[in-house]
Formats: C-alpha cells, sequence, structure tokens
C-alpha cells in the first residue's frame, strides 16, 4: 500500500469532523476524512437529525388530537409506527449523501474505514480487518465522537433494554416505557412516546429533571411533563432490571424505600463516554481522563500534530460545539490571526420536547456562586399574544443580568420555539451586549420573541405586558 499524504487528516465524519475537514480544504490545506460508518456521524444518521424528525410527528399528532382548540374537526387520528420510522430515517439518509456532496465539493478525499494513528504523523485505514491506507499528515484530527455509558449489569441488549440507536427505530409503539436518565436524550424519548400513548416513567439520580439547566426551568418542565401524564421519580436510581418475555421489571430505590416498575421496554440515557480506544492513543503523549481526551484551548492534545475535538474531548455533547471546535482547530492550523478560543459559557442548548428548552449561559444559582450580583427577569408565555393564538400559552423567558456592569450572563426559555429563539441572546452575549441594548431592540409584534424583550425590560423593573 502506497502512503498518501495530506496537510491534514480527520478520523472521523461527524459534525465535527466534516466541518473541519471542509474549513481546511477552503483554507488551501490537503484534506482528508476517515469515516468507518456514516458521514455526518451519530448526530445526523442517529442522533440529533432523525430524532427531531421523530419529535416533530409527535408535535404535529398532539396538535391534530386538539384540533377542537382551534375550530377543526378531525375524526379517527391514528398513526403508523412503521411510517413514522420510515420517515426519519428517509430524513437521515437525505442528509448523509447531503454531507458526501459537500465533501467531494471541497475536495476532501474520503477514506471508508476506521482510523488510528500508527506512529507520529500516520494514520492507518483499515475496513473489516483489513487494510485500506496508510495515510501521512502533518496535522491529524481526532474527532471519533462518543457512545452511549451502560451501567454495570443493566447493559442494553437491543430487544428489551434500548439505547438511543433503538429508541429511534422501533418495529412496534411499546405501551408502557422506562426511561433512566433526564438529561436532553432521555427526555427527549419520553416526551416523544407520551404523545404517541406510552405510559412513561423517568428515573433521574438528582434532586431535578433537566439538571444542566436553571432550576425554574427545570421545575417548570417537571410540571408541564406531569400534566402530560408522564411519571418523574427524582433523587431516584434503578438498582437492577430483571427481564421477563417481552417487559422488564426495574427494582427503584427512592425516598428511602424500594418498589417495582414494570415497562415493555427501558431506555438508558446516563450519558455518553468518548470513542478513545480504537483510536491507536498507546504509545503517545495523548491523555485520556474519565473516558475523554485532553485538549487545550486550541485543541491541541499532548501528542505534536496531533488534535482532538467534539464528543471525544468531553462535555457539552452538543453537535454545534463539536462543529465550531473543528473551525477553531483547523484555523488555528492555518495560522489566522483572528482565531479566538471556544467559551463553553455562550454554547447554547436545547431540549425538543413539548414544551421545549434552550438555555445559553449561566443560570441564576450558577452566577450567584461566581460572585456576582444578579438581576433576574422573568416573563410568562400567556403574557404573549402570538403564544395564545398559536395555542401555546405554557412556557417562559427567564434573564440572568450582572447586576453592576449590565452583563448578560444567562438566558433561560421553556416553551414552544424556544429552541429557535436562543440565538438572539446567544448573539447578544458575543456582543457583549448590556441590558441596555437589549431595551433599545425593537422586537416586532406579534412574535414570541416579544418575550425576550419583556425578560430583559422585568429584570430592572418595567416589564410592560405583565
Amino acid at each position: 500500500m502506497a502512503d498518501t499524504s495530506f496537510d491534514v487528516v480527520v478520523i472521523g465524519g461527524g459534525p465535527g469532523g466534516y466541518v473541519a475537514a471542509i474549513r481546511a480544504a477552503q483554507l488551501g490545506m490537503k484534506t482528508a476524512v476517515v469515516e468507518r460508518e456514516h458521514l455526518g456521524g451519530i448526530c445526523l444518521n442517529w442522533g440529533c437529525i432523525p430524532t427531531k424528525a421523530l419529535l416533530r410527528t409527535a408535535e404535529v399528532y398532539d396538535t391534530i388530537k386538539r384540533a377542537g382548540d382551534f375550530g377543526l374537526k378531525v375524526d379517527g387520528v391514528a398513526f403508523d409506527t412503521g411510517k413514522v420510522v420510515e420517515r426519519s430515517r428517509a430524513i437521515a439518509k437525505q442528509l448523509n449523501g447531503g454531507v458526501g456532496h459537500l465533501l467531494r465539493k471541497n475536495k476532501v478525499s474520503v477514506f471508508d474505514g476506521a482510523g488510528r494513528l500508527n506512529g507520529r504523523g500516520k494514520v492507518r485505514v483499515e475496513k473489516d480487518a483489513k487494510p485500506v491506507a496508510d495515510l501521512v499528515a502533518r496535522h491529524i484530527i481526532l474527532a471519533t465522537g462518543a457512545r452511549a455509558r451502560s451501567l454495570p449489569g443493566m447493559e442494553p441488549d437491543g430487544r428489551l433494554v434500548w439505547t438511543h440507536k433503538e429508541a429511534m427505530v422501533p418495529a412496534t409503539m411499546p405501551k408502557s416505557l422506562l426511561v433512566v436518565g433526564s438529561g436532553a436524550i432521555g427526555i427527549e424519548f419520553a416526551s416523544f412516546y407520551r404523545s404517541l400513548g406510552a405510559e412513561v416513567t423517568v428515573v433521574e439520580i438528582l434532586d431535578r429533571i433537566l439538571p444542566v439547566e436553571d432550576a425554574d426551568i427545570s421545575a417548570f418542565a417537571r410540571k408541564s411533563f406531569e400534566k402530560q401524564g408522564i411519571r418523574i421519580l427524582t433523587s431516584a436510581s434503578v438498582k437492577a432490571l430483571r427481564k421477563e418475555a417481552d417487559s422488564v421489571t426495574a427494582s427503584v430505590e427512592a425516598g428511602g424505600g424500594t418498589s417495582d416498575i414494570a415497562a415493555e421496554r427501558v431506555i438508558m440515557a446516563v450519558g455518553i463516554t468518548g470513542n478513545t480506544e480504537t483510536c491507536g492513543l498507546d504509545g503517545t503523549a495523548v491523555k485520556v481522563e474519565r473516558g475523554h481526551i485532553v485538549v487545550d484551548e486550541w485543541c491541541r492534545t499532548g501528542e505534536p500534530g496531533v488534535y482532538a475535538i467534539g464528543d471525544v474531548v468531553g462535555p457539552p455533547w452538543l453537535a454545534h460545539k463539536a462543529s465550531h471546535e473543528g473551525v477553531i482547530c483547523v484555523e488555528k492550523i492555518a495560522g489566522l490571526a483572528d482565531v479566538h478560543p471556544l467559551d463553553v459559557r455562550r454554547i447554547p442548548g436545547c431540549t425538543y420536547s413539548h414544551p421545549q428548552i434552550a438555555s445559553v449561559g449561566l443560570s441564576e444559582a450558577a452566577a450567584k456562586a461566581a460572585g456576582r450580583t444578579v438581576k433576574v427577569g422573568r416573563f410568562p408565555f400567556i403574557g404573549n399574544g402570538k403564544a395564545i393564538a398559536l395555542g401555546e400559552p405554557e412556557g417562559m423567558v427567564k434573564t440572568v443580568f450582572d447586576a453592576k456592569t449590565g452583563e448578560l450572563l444567562g438566558a433561560h426559555m421553556v416553551g414552544a420555539e424556544v429552541t429557535e429563539l436562543i440565538q438572539g441572546y446567544a448573539i447578544a452575549m458575543s456582543l457583549e451586549t448590556t441590558e441596555a441594548e437589549l431595551m433599545h431592540t425593537i422586537f416586532p409584534h406579534p412574535t414570541l420573541s416579544e418575550m425576550m424583550h419583556e425578560a430583559v425590560l422585568d429584570a430592572y423593573g418595567r416589564a410592560v405586558h405583565f
């Protein structure tokens, strides 16, 4: 096998890897991507995109069921599980092909196989244990992503105990479901399956669901989910799973006692761990801590010429974070002068359940813990005309400002379409906007975005519509 030389080789074609490769090619570097399975990675094929397709189905189904609220009459509302899954998979396939087109358009070479470090500046590519190519590169970027974490004795089996992957392609709709973990993944699946009629129980080991969110938002979301019929157990843990022929019984410890919960299927959503084992790190100076590769602010590992981006370097485990890291990494390699390190405080996070949850920056508690004196504003969806017209009057927007400087420290939302609204606050934070600029900004009427304005005004005692 003849070596093939590149300026940059990216191992992994997910949202971090393919974006890094395209940016490197744009900057004039000869670039290759090594991908063992699907271009677009977990996000596009088995994560962000297909789950949003499923959740859109659930949203439409929920809306049709309350058609009478809109003066409409719809009879015989039903769904076809196979068609629901088929639509989701077709969308993932379409976008997978789109990534391939983008790589070809930018003249990025794609190698089908698993890549690993094979000496200084070298990458060995293999497919089904057979050699594909030996690549040589001045710069190697590890973008190998992560996989679902499992608990000892409760490992997913793909039939009764699912990971996110099996949860996206159910052959039939389970009548009952136990979700272990209440982060974004767990809550999204709980919301989807409940909307389509399953009896859903969520078990969370911490004292509240969506634990990375602001406490007010977590509390509001919990009330909304429980109103929909989702059973939520916090400060609880699953101690064991007992499998039957077509169901599972979980032993759950909560409130000082233990009880059994039976469900047809269990979804394990207890976090992820980085794919580091097959990267060829032995004999290198790359450090791995708690299942993730250690990097500096420019995504450099301890090994010269080796970088890492995305889920493999740890939280927040978000596609847009991985893509941004890929751009930063490559632009630093290219020597661009205006490259800025990633500020994790300005990365928006979104949960696409019903209601949606979105946030950016510090929570109220985190801001106070950092020693900030804060001003907090809140505005409810029920005070917004557009929300009422949409039939979505439940929700809240919350802002956190530094009382001394007016700096926007954080913004937190729960309600319809907040995942589309949060970017407004993210831009404001990037521009280092204070409350003054936000107050002087004219928000269009009637829109949901007006609530963003009112939540700023409320922090300073100036809210008009509530």
